[in-house]
C-alpha cells in the first residue's frame, strides 16, 4: 500500500511501533501484523481516522485493555492499536514479556514500510531504515537481540501470563535463539501455572513450535528439563518410570520423545524414507504440527494399561484407551473435530500394521485396512514409520533405509537379524502398503461393478443392511481376483449365503 507509513504518522502522531514488528524488522524478518501503542486519549480518534483513510474494517478486541484491530480490505493488512498499559510508553514496555519485545519506534519517524500481500492470509510487513537513535530500548533488548538471547523482563511476568513460558520456547525455535538460564530457572519455578493458560492459546503456541523443522526433539527435552512439558501433559510424567526394563532409563517417556524425533525427520525427509512416493505423500503432510502432536500422545495410555503376564510386561488395549485419553487432551486444546477424529484413529489403530506384519499378508487384509481407516490410513502408516524406527539408532536407520523398499523379508528371515531385522521387515511392510495404495488402487478401493439396485433385483431383496453386506462381499471377491466383470459379480452373489452375511 502506497504511503502507509505516512498515513499512520498523520493518524497516530504520538504512537509507537512496538513488539514483534520492531523485533522482527531488526532481524530482517517479516511480521503478520503491525502493533502500535499510543496514549489512551488518542485511541478512538486514531481508530476512526485510520479506518477511513485505509478503507479498513475496525473492531474492538478488548474493551478492558483498550485494544482495537483494523484490517484493510485491499491488502489485508492487520493493524492493532493498543492504549499504553500504564501511565506512559516506558511503563508499557517494562510490563512486556521479554526484553527483545520491549523495543519501540516512533510512528512519526516514518520508517520505510514494506508490505507483501499473501493470498488467504494477512499481509507480511517489514519496517526498514530504522535509525538506532530513534529506537526506545527500556530493557536492554537490543543487546539481547544481538546476542540471540531470550530473557524475561521481570520476576512477575510468568505469574501475570503463564503462557509466556511456552512462548519462550516457541520464540527460541522460530528465531533460533537460546533462552537465558535465569529465565529457564523462572520457568522451572512457575511451570505448574501453565495449567491456567487457555487451551486454544496453548494449542496455537504448540502449533507454531511444531511447525519449525528439525527442532522438535531438542525443544521437548528443554521443556521437560524445566518441568513445563509434563506440566502441560501430566500423563507424560507417568511414562517416565514405566517399562524401563523394556525401553531403558526413561521408560516409555524416552520412547515417546524418540518417536517425536523420528516424526520430525520423516516429515522433512520423505524422499529418503519413501523414495518412490515422496511427492505423493506430501499432499498428506501439510499439517506437520498435527503429526507431531499425535506422536507425542500415541502411547499416552501405556502406564495406565501396563500389566505383567507370564513374566512379560504387556500394554493391553493401550492404543484404544490412549485414543480416548488423547481426545480429551485435544478437546481441551480446542483442536477441530476433524483433527481430533483423525488423530483418534491414528492412535487407536497404530498397532494394526505391525499385526499385519506378524502374519501372512493378503489382498483382503490390505483392502480391509484401507477400507476401515479411510482418510487416516496414510497418516497412520507415517506414524508407524516413526514408531518402528524409534527402536533403532541413527546409524542403524541409515543402514536399513536403502533396504526398506526391497521385497519384504519373511518373518523367519527377519528373526535372524534380531530387533534390526524386525524393524526392517516393518518398514518393508509400509513400503508395500503404500505401493498398493499408489500403484494398485484397485486392491485398495475396487471399482463398483454392480449397484445396490442390481443386488435387490437379482436376489429379490428390500433396501437394508443386507444389500450393503452383499456389495461388500463383491468388493472382497474383486480384490482377491475371484470376479472381474459385471456378469461375474451377478453370478457370484447368487452363490452367497445372504442371511449369514449380516450375522
Amino acid at each position: 500500500m502506497q504511503n502507509l507509513a505516512e498515513i499512520l504518522a498523520r493518524a497516530v502522531p504520538n504512537g509507537y511501533y512496538v513488539g514483534g514488528i520492531v523485533r522482527n524488522s531488526l532481524l530482517k524478518r517479516p511480521s503478520g501484523d503491525i502493533d502500535i501503542a499510543l496514549p489512551v486519549a488518542d485511541l478512538r480518534m486514531a481508530v476512526r481516522t485510520l479506518a477511513k483513510n485505509l478503507h479498513a474494517a475496525s473492531f474492538e478486541m478488548d474493551a478492558e485493555l483498550n485494544v482495537w484491530r483494523l484490517v484493510t480490505r485491499e491488502d489485508n493488512i492487520q493493524i492493532d492499536l493498543t492504549a499504553y498499559q500504564g501511565p506512559d510508553l516506558a511503563a508499557d514496555l517494562r510490563r512486556r514479556d521479554f526484553t527483545f519485545n520491549s523495543l519501540a519506534y516512533p510512528v512519526s519517524a516514518q520508517p520505510q514500510l514494506t508490505v507483501t500481500p499473501r493470498a488467504h492470509d494477512t499481509a507480511q510487513i517489514t519496517l526498514k531504515r530504522l535509525r538506532r537513535a530513534k529506537i526506545v530500548d527500556e530493557m536492554n533488548g537490543l543487546s539481547d537481540l544481538k546476542a540471540k538471547v531470550i530473557r524475561v523482563n521481570g520476576p512477575g511476568q510468568f505469574i501475570d501470563d503463564p503462557l509466556r513460558m511456552l512462548r519462550a520456547f516457541r520464540c527460541a525455535a522460530e528465531l533460533k535463539f537460546t533462552i537465558d538460564p535465569a529465565t529457564l530457572d523462572q520457568i522451572k519455578q512457575h511451570c505448574r501455572l501453565i495449567s491456567q493458560a487457555a487451551g486454544e492459546r496453548v494449542h496455537e503456541e504448540l502449533d507454531r513450535l511444531f511447525a519449525v523443522p528439525n527442532v522438535t526433539y531438542d525443544f521437548l527435552q528443554q521443556m521437560d528439563g524445566c518441568g513445563l512439558l509434563t506440566a502441560l501433559f501430566p500423563r507424560l510424567e507417568d511414562q517416565r518410570g514405566c517399562a524401563e526394563i523394556y525401553y531403558g532409563p526413561g521408560g516409555v517417556f524416552k520412547h515417546t520423545l524418540l518417536v517425536c524425533k523420528r516424526m520430525d525427520y520423516l516429515l522433512e525427509h520423505l524422499e529418503k524414507a519413501f523414495p518412490p512416493y515422496a511427492d505423493k505423500l506430501r499432499q498428506f503432510t501439510h499439517n506437520k504440527p498435527l503429526y507431531k502432536m499425535t506422536a507425542l500422545l500415541h502411547d499416552i495410555a501405556k502406564p495406565a494399561t501396563a500389566k505383567e503376564k507370564k513374566g512379560r510386561l504387556r500394554f493391553f488395549y493401550h492404543e484404544q484407551v490412549g485414543a480416548k485419553m488423547a481426545a480429551k487432551i485435544l478437546e481441551h486444546l480446542h483442536y477441530s473435530r476433524a483433527d481430533i477424529r483423525l488423530m483418534y484413529v491414528m492412535i487407536a489403530e497404530h498397532l494394526r500394521p505391525s499385526n499385519l506384519a506378524s502374519n501372512a499378508i493378503t489382498d483382503r487384509g490390505i483392502y480391509h485396512f484401507y477400507r476401515d481407516l479411510g482418510a487416516a490410513a496414510i497418516p497412520l502408516l507415517l506414524l508407524c514409520w516413526t514408531d518402528y524406527t524409534s527402536y533403532v539408532t541413527d546409524d542403524q536407520l541409515k543402514r536399513i533405509l536403502p533396504k526398506s523398499g526391497q521385497r519384504m523379508m519373511t518373518i523367519a528371515q527377519a528373526e535372524r537379524f534380531g530387533n534390526l531385522g524386525k524393524t526392517l521387515r516393518h518398514l518393508q511392510l509400509l513400503h508395500f502398503m503404500l505401493g498398493q495404495y499408489f500403484d494398485k488402487p484397485a486392491t485398495v478401493k475396487p471399482v463398483q461393478i454392480i449397484s445396490g439396485l442390481d443386488v435387490m433385483q437379482r436376489l429379490h431383496l428390500k433396501p437394508g443392511p443386507v444389500v450393503g453386506a452383499v456389495l461388500e462381499a463383491v468388493a472382497e471377491a474383486q480384490v482377491e481376483g475371484k470376479i472381474k466383470t459385471r456378469q461375474d459379480a451377478l453370478a457370484f452373489i447368487q452363490t452367497l449365503n445372504v442371511p449369514a452375511l449380516t450375522k
